[in-house]
């Protein structure tokens, strides 16, 4: 039985960006160095496949400091921790390991720099989501706010208008946190932004590429988990960016193939925390039901890297 010609539009740049491959490192690096187990404060990136590999050669997540013992290493995941938890972790002289994304650690010090000039801050992000909780945590509380939409610019209660200062979360939207930076500025016209957006590199990127290719899609496939904030914003993007059937899945497991009966053209990406192995996944499960032409579409070139922490590159 032939096939059905299928399309299949492979954005580029998709999947790990330079601090989730950090982060991986870094507990691999540590498991390495003093053997298992090693505990990891929240899953170190989002993404069950990454989390269930690492934890078969001796990781051990867990979601507060107190169910870590004293006496072995415990790694922060990177979207970053408040300030309390590297605290109580030295009070309790443990070894630990900060896995923050720098792009992250940079957001965390121009909230403390704008708080140290005597200005309250506004964060654009989602509530409860590790990395806001974060950024939130590094000053006092009551000096961060949080707004996640347009519609709470209007309704925000600040200490001085003319005293302000935003951050955002690097995973959103890059469209969505325009909207809300402009309301803000229209609100508080003496608001002071980040020098250059917080949004990170690779979410951009990300984003940009699934603009390009959502319009010539007939459905478009985002290989991430459900708690991945920037896997969710990409099925955002592509839906607004016109195609009609955008949808996460975390492996090719997931895939609805009745909503996908007679596609002729297909859109693949993935988040930021998903491998390459469960996107290749996703491909060769459309290659067993139809005649697959691949075109990847580049969009922007990534050599960005980050040096894991001192710690891990001494001998042990």
């Amino acid at each position: 039985m032939t096939k059905p010609p299928l399309t299949l539009y492979l954005a580029a740049p998709r999947g790990f960006c330079a601090g989730v491959d950090r982060a991986i490192k870094i507990v691999e690096m540590a498991l390495e160095k003093w053997g298992a187990p090693v505990y990891v404060r929240h899953e170190i990136v989002h993404n069950k496949f990454v989390v269930d590999g690492l934890r078969d050669k001796g990781a051990v997540f867990v979601e507060e400091l107190e169910e870590c013992p004293d006496d072995r290493p415990v790694i922060f995941s990177a979207h970053g921790v408040p300030k309390s938890v590297p605290a109580a972790a030295t009070a309790r002289e443990m070894v630990y390991v900060d896995a923050t994304c720098p792009l992250v650690s940079k957001v965390h010090i121009e909230a403390q720099r704008h708080a140290d000039n005597g200005l309250q801050m506004i964060m654009i992000g989602h509530k409860g989501h590790p990395e806001t909780v974060g950024t939130m945590g590094q000053l006092p509380e009551g000096e961060v706010i949080l707004v996640e939409t347009v519609a709470d610019v209007a309704t925000v209660d600040v200490r001085d208008p003319d005293q302000l200062a935003f951050v955002t979360q690097t995973t959103l939207s890059v469209d969505d946190t325009a909207d809300i930076v402009a309301a803000l500025h229209a609100r508080f016209p003496k608001i002071v932004g980040p020098h250059k957006e917080d949004i990170c590199y690779a979410t951009t990127n990300r984003q940009e590429a699934v603009k390009e290719i959502a319009p010539n899609c007939d459905a478009l496939l985002v290989v991430g988990a459900p708690n991945s904030s920037n896997s969710k914003r990409l099925v955002e993007v592509a839906a607004r960016a016109g195609c009609d059937y955008a949808q996460l899945v975390q492996r090719s497991s997931d895939i609805d193939w009745r909503a996908l009966d007679g596609i002729k053209s297909l859109g693949i990406t993935a988040g930021a925390s998903a491998p390459e192995v469960l996107i290749n996944e996703v491909i060769d499960a459309f290659r067993d039901k139809f005649d697959v032409t691949v075109d990847q579409v580049v969009t922007a070139e990534e050599n960005v890297e980050f040096k894991v922490p001192r710690v891990l590159r001494q001998p042990a």
